[in-house]
C-alpha cells in the first residue's frame, strides 16, 4: 500500500488503473480510522478491484469554535489500519493541496441541510459537499463508501451526486458498534472514563426507540420525547436534537407513514457525538 500525498499521483496511479481495466473504490475519511472506517475499506476491497482510502481533516466543514485544532489524527496508525483491510492508496493531502491560495468554489445544498447537523452547524455541508466532490473528481471512483452513523451525510451525498450527474454508485454501510452498543467514532477518544459511561445513553435512547417502532408506535412525539427523557436522565448528557424524519427530504414528520431516520446529536461534555436508526431497519 503508498501513502500518496498529491492529487497528480493519484491520478497518474488511478489512470494506470483505468488503462488495465480496473475498477476503483473510494473511501473518504477524515483519518484516525477505527472499525466502522474499516467496514468501509472492507466493502469497497470486496467489490472492487482496487480501493482508494483519502485521510484528509477537512477544514472546511469544521465552524471557528469546532474541533479542528484537536481532531485526532496518526497516519502511521492510519495506515496499518487500512492496509490489513485492503486498501491500495492513502490519499493524504495537506490542506493547501486541496485548497490552493485563492481557492472560492463551494458546493452547496438546500433542503436536505436546513435540518439536524445542519441547524446547529451552518458551515459543514457546504464543506462536505465540496470536499467531497473534489475527491470524486481527483479519483473518479465507480463507487464510493459511507458510514450509515453520519446518516444525513450520506443523504445530502446522495443527493448531490444525483443532481450534479456524478458516474458513480453512492453505497452506505451499516454502523458498527462497540460491545455495550456505543457507535464507533473518531470523537469517542475525547472521552473521559466517566463521559465514555454516560456516551452509553446514545444507543440506549436509540434502542428504546427502535423497541417503540418495533411494537407499533407511529407518533413521533410520542417517540422523540420517550427517547428524550431517557438522554435526560444521564446528568453528563446535554441534547442537540432528537428527530424523525423523512429520509428523502430530512424534513421532520409526526407520523411514521413512510421511510423515516430517527437522529440524535448529543453532547456528552464537550464532546458531541451521533446516533440514528432507520424506521425501515426495525425488525
Amino acid at each position: 500500500m503508498k501513502i500518496v500525498k498529491t492529487i497528480d499521483e493519484v491520478r497518474s496511479i488511478v489512470k494506470g488503473w483505468r488503462a488495465e481495466g480496473l475498477t476503483v473504490g473510494l473511501v473518504p475519511t477524515m483519518g484516525y480510522l477505527h472499525e466502522g472506517h474499516a467496514s468501509l475499506i472492507d466493502a469497497s476491497h470486496r467489490d472492487n478491484d482496487r480501493t482508494v482510502v483519502s485521510d484528509f481533516v477537512n477544514p472546511m466543514q469544521f465552524g471557528p469554535t469546532e474541533d479542528l485544532a484537536s481532531y485526532p489524527r496518526d497516519l502511521k496508525r492510519d495506515a496499518a489500519l487500512a492496509e490489513a483491510h485492503g486498501a491500495d492508496i492513502i490519499f493524504n493531502p495537506e490542506p493547501s493541496e486541496m485548497y490552493h491560495e485563492g481557492f472560492s468554489s463551494f458546493v452547496d445544498m438546500t433542503v436536505l441541510t436546513q435540518e439536524l447537523c445542519g441547524l446547529s452547524r451552518p458551515v459543514h455541508f457546504r464543506g462536505v459537499c465540496t470536499v467531497v466532490s473534489k475527491l470524486f473528481n481527483i479519483v473518479k471512483p465507480d463507487r464510493a463508501y459511507f458510514g450509515k452513523k453520519d446518516a444525513q451525510q450520506l443523504a445530502v451525498i446522495r443527493h448531490m451526486a444525483d443532481d450534479l450527474n456524478m458516474d458513480l454508485e453512492i453505497i452506505g454501510c451499516p454502523i458498527i458498534r462497540e460491545e455495550d452498543g456505543l457507535a464507533k467514532s473518531s470523537r469517542n477518544t475525547y472521552l473521559s472514563d466517566e463521559e465514555r459511561k454516560a456516551a452509553l445513553i446514545l444507543s440506549k435512547s436509540i434502542f428504546a426507540g427502535m423497541d417503540m417502532v418495533k411494537h407499533g408506535c407511529t407518533t413521533a412525539a410520542e417517540i422523540t420525547g420517550a427517547m428524550k427523557k431517557l438522554i435526560d436522565s444521564e446528568p453528563l448528557a446535554k441534547i442537540d436534537y432528537v428527530k424523525l424524519v423523512d429520509v428523502a427530504t430530512m424534513q421532520q414528520i409526526e407520523k411514521l407513514d413512510r421511510p423515516a431516520l430517527c437522529a440524535i446529536a448529543v453532547y456528552i461534555g464537550k464532546t458531541r457525538l451521533i446516533d440514528n436508526f432507520f424506521t425501515e431497519d426495525v425488525k
